[in-house]
């Protein structure tokens, strides 16, 4: 079965029959980048989190939950690389947003640089892409330029397989998926999403593993929830004021083991435990104030 560079926005546009073991295998992300949040702060309301933030934040605490953050990474058995902070880029820690990173069709690293909605962020992106191509990483910008495209929070890889679950309608474009699917030569499955508070795709799914997801239901249409459900054997719904309130589907999984959460999804974290999971909690209230935890806070990367 041939899926390759194909765009899938429902379940009848999948084979009869479909299994995630169709899917080639593609190695786990070996290492994450971060970004120190020396500049963090909630000066503006881009995301509904924002609301009555502006000002609010501990930058002293921010900087402890952020080390504590590249702490759990390190005990998930990742290598952590740092991009240094571009002044006045109160958003830059957010490093999941600016760039897309993956294995293209030869088998070697490639990013995509992001097209972000606000000004403010789209100052971020050049540093990403200079830090990548310094580490012989192939660059490309092939999303128009009159569409979004909010990286790594809208876009994220099936753990182990070649094929990119792809978020549309706050802050990528319609029509990036099959832009994405060219580019790494993969299929896409892409999921319009229904609830601003849930306006990024890592807001509302966490691609735990091959076989199982993490999702909030309500922040998907009826033909994205039955996507998810046909090709996730196993998903796991998180109750609205844990996604809400804890962000509880912004955790990030490694190597189909290890799972960093926000420590306020205690029963998400409960159920995950009791799925085999080891689960490492970690207190992301700051970061939260800017409507980002555990996955925002980190870009994957993947060893040539």
């Amino acid at each position: 079965m041939t899926l390759t560079a194909r765009v899938f926005n429902d379940v009848a546009d999948l084979p009869a029959d479909f299994a995630v073991e169709h899917l080639p295998a593609m190695p786990h992300a070996d290492g994450v980048l971060v970004c120190p949040p020396d500049d963090f702060d909630v000066i503006d309301v881009k995301n509904p989190y924002m609301a009555g933030q502006v000002g609010q934040v501990d930058r002293t605490l921010a900087r402890r939950q952020w080390e504590a953050l590249v702490t759990a990474f390190r005990d998930a058995g990742l290598r952590v690389e740092r991009v240094p902070p571009t002044t006045a880029c109160e958003d830059m820690v957010f490093t999941a947003n600016q760039t897309f990173t993956g294995i293209d069709g030869a088998g070697k690293p490639l990013c995509l640089l992001s097209h972000m909605r606000h000004e403010s962020r789209r100052r971020e992106v050049p540093a990403f892409g200079e830090w990548f191509r310094a580490r012989g990483w192939r660059i490309d910008d092939p999303t128009p330029a009159t569409s979004l495209f909010e990286g790594g929070g809208d876009a994220l890889w099936h753990p182990g397989r070649r094929a990119i679950w792809m978020g549309r309608g706050f802050r990528s474009s319609p029509g990036v998926d099959a832009v994405l699917a060219a580019a790494f030569e993969v299929p896409v499955f892409s999921l319009r999403l229904v609830d601003e508070r849930f306006y990024h795709l890592d807001t509302c799914l966490s691609a735990i593993d091959e076989h199982t997801a993490l999702i909030f239901p309500a922040a998907f249409d009826a033909q994205g929830l039955a996507l998810l459900h046909r090709v996730f054997p196993r998903v796991v719904e998180v109750p609205e004021h844990e996604a809400e309130r804890a962000m509880a589907c912004n955790a990030a999984a490694f190597r189909g083991r290890y799972v960093v959460i926000e420590r306020r999804a205690e029963s998400t974290a409960r159920k995950l435990q009791a799925l085999g999971y080891r689960v490492l909690s970690v207190d992301t209230s700051e970061f939260m104030k800017s409507g980002g935890s555990v996955f925002c806070m980190k870009q994957v990367l993947f060893s040539a």
